[in-house]
This record gives C-alpha cells, sequence and structure tokens, in this order.
C-alpha cells in the first residue's frame, strides 16, 4: 500500500469526485501494467493506493513518482514530502501523515525576503499544496521545490487554486469565458491546481473574474 502524498480534504459528492478522479488517473498510469488496485481514504485524509499482481512494485514506483509517499519516519537529509497545513511568522507547517506534523522555519523556506504569509502570497503556495523538504533538525525545502517556485515566477502569470479537481478548473475558467486565456492547467495535487495564463493574459485579472464561480483559495503568481 502507497499513502499519496496529497490530501483529499473536501467532503461529500465532493470527495467522491475525486476520489473517483485518482481512479481514473492511477489507471491512466498503470496503462498495461499486470497489476490489480483499490484506492482508499484514511481519517488523516491522505489516500491510498493498494496495489497487487506481478507488476505491483513498477506500479508502486509509479504512484511514489507521481504523488510522492508519506512515510513514518524520516531520516535526516533524506527528501519527503508533505502539504501545507498553516504558516505563521516562524515559517511553515507540513502535515506528513499519520498524526506527524514538519516545520519549516523560515530561513529553511529559501524563496528570498518577506514572512512566511507574505513568500506564501507571492509564490502562489495555496493551503494544502504538496512541498518536498530534506529532513533534518533544521528542516528546509527541497532544492526540486524551491526551483520549481522560482520557474514559476519567472514565466508565464498563474492563478493557483485549491479545493478543485482539474478538470473542475478547465470547466471553470470556460465558463468564466477565459479558455483562450490561459495555456493549460497543470495538476499540483489532486485538489490543487495551477492554471497557466497566456502571455498576455493578466494573472490577477483572471482571478477576479473565476473567483465568483470557485470556492477556494487563490493566489495569483504575477512574474
Amino acid at each position: 500500500m502507497v499513502v499519496l502524498g496529497t490530501k483529499v480534504y473536501v467532503a461529500g459528492d465532493a470527495r467522491d469526485r475525486t476520489l473517483d478522479g485518482l481512479r481514473g488517473i492511477v489507471q491512466d498510469r498503470f496503462g498495461e501494467l499486470d497489476v490489480s488496485f483499490d484506492v482508499g481514504l484514511r481519517d488523516d485524509e491522505f489516500p491510498t493506493v493498494t496495489v497487487d499482481g506481478p507488476d505491483a512494485t513498477v506500479a508502486r514506483n509509479l504512484l511514489r513518482e507521481e504523488f510522492g509517499e508519506l512515510v513514518t519516519t524520516h531520516e535526516d537529509g533524506e527528501t519527503y514530502v508533505g502539504t501545507l497545513e498553516q504558516w505563521d511568522d516562524d515559517g511553515f507547517v507540513l502535515d506528513v501523515g499519520f498524526g506527524q506534523t514538519v516545520r519549516i522555519p523560515t530561513e529553511g523556506l529559501n524563496l528570498g525576503q518577506g514572512s512566511p504569509a507574505q513568500i506564501r502570497k507571492r509564490f502562489g503556495i495555496v493551503q494544502h499544496m504538496p512541498l518536498q523538504f530534506v529532513a533534518g533538525e533544521e528542516p528546509r525545502l527541497a532544492d526540486e521545490t524551491v526551483d520549481r517556485l522560482y520557474d514559476w515566477s519567472r514565466g508565464n502569470g498563474r492563478v493557483n487554486a485549491n479545493s478543485v479537481t482539474r478538470s473542475e478548473a478547465r470547466a471553470t475558467v470556460n465558463r468564466a469565458g477565459h479558455a483562450q486565456d490561459i495555456v493549460t492547467v497543470e495538476r499540483i495535487g489532486l485538489l490543487e491546481q495551477s492554471i497557466i495564463c497566456n502571455p498576455d493574459t493578466d494573472a490577477p485579472g483572471l482571478l477576479s473574474d473565476i473567483g465568483q464561480y470557485m470556492p477556494s483559495e487563490l493566489l495569483a503568481v504575477v512574474p
């Protein structure tokens, strides 16, 4: 069983749709592998995928590559994944499952000047977004995560959202009449999406227009 490093924190029909979407993603990734699988959801809101069959090892590795895997213990210097639970003047707090959290101190964010709240808004880090970190006495964000966030701030504008699936984000953009103003919707987690704007699209303006249709936290990333 693999505990995925992305949360399902919505309820009711939205939760069912999210888990159905996860089954579709997993089925697509497994392709022609000789496996059977079952998707579950733990009490801490992290989904699980149980895999059986001759190609189970390969399948589990695909899941780890796609979503990251939550584990019970963290070794110093190794990279793991958690989701942004909260933030304060002292840094970010990541939910790493199994009733545990990891605090990333402000100096361990490595994302330039500003308070954790300012950094979060500048880079579009919505709540519950998966983030990789390096474990240790002073945990820090992993280089891969830092590089990705800096890349976002240098490219096209973006609008990042939580509490919405990729297909729902696409549908909302279309409903708001902005289908021609975006390049694509990039999946960050199961319920965290990054709407990539065209070069001539104003990200804050797009956020303003789609906000009325999307009950999400929305943050604009402006290059």
